[in-house]
């Protein structure tokens, strides 16, 4: 009589994972300023749990950027200085550009079809700045996807989640979402005519309006 070898049993989520991801929303949707600190006896209580968890999850966010832990004065949300956000807005510029040069090169129509479908959502969301922040972030991640390059796209990946830290998005400047989405326009008729290089161009172009608009000196659209 034979034996099979026995089951692997999913586990369940780690705690400390749920709770991670359910910090990294508060952070994301502003509930957790950028800057501010975290009370971990609050969260506790807040979310039914031990601190044990909670300082494991604070681990995880701090090793994505999210959170900065201060000797003996616990653990804040991370705030981008404006250093940071010029950096950031360089390194995009540079790789995002480089990769409309190879996706206007390589893509095959019926991807350069479905980029231009992620367009169309912009020209439908443009009145609605949340909708528009959504469609804007999946038209860039759709490039990278049909350009295929997994190392750009986990560096891009990091650099757009602590992104989402910078108090002065520059698409809360009055007038921006307007002026992006003519530069998305300009770039989409780029890569449909296969042009790699005014593709990368106007590409470096739109992160480089992108880091003027979110300069702290800017004025910013009050929103509601």
């Amino acid at each position: 009589m034979t034996t099979s070898a026995p089951t692997a049993r999913l586990t369940p989520r780690a705690l400390y994972e749920e709770v991670a991801e359910r910090l990294r929303q508060q952070i994301f949707q502003r509930e957790l300023e950028p800057g501010s600190w975290i009370d971990e006896l609050k969260l506790c209580a807040e979310l039914g749990i031990s601190r044990t968890p909670l300082r494991e999850a604070l681990k995880v966010l701090a090793a994505d950027g999210l959170v900065t832990m201060k000797v003996r004065r616990g653990a804040y949300v991370t705030e981008m200085s404006e250093r940071d956000v010029r950096e950031a807005y360089q390194l995009l510029a540079l790789l995002e550009s480089d990769a409309a040069a190879e996706v206007a090169v390589k893509a095959s129509d019926a991807q350069l079809q479905s980029l231009n479908q992620l367009h169309q959502t912009l020209e439908a969301e443009h009145d609605r700045r949340d909708a528009f922040f959504i469609a804007n972030e999946a038209f860039h991640m759709q490039l990278l996807a049909i350009e295929d390059n997994r190392w750009r796209q986990q560096i891009i990946n990091d650099l757009r989640r602590l992104m989402k830290l910078n108090r002065h998005h520059s698409l809360f400047r009055q007038g921006r979402v307007s002026e992006s989405l003519q530069e998305h326009r300009d770039l989409m008729n780029a890569l449909l005519a296969r042009d790699a290089e005014a593709s990368r161009r106007l590409m470096r172009e739109h992160f480089e309006h992108g880091l003027a608009a979110a300069t702290p000196q800017d004025p910013i659209e009050k929103v509601g």
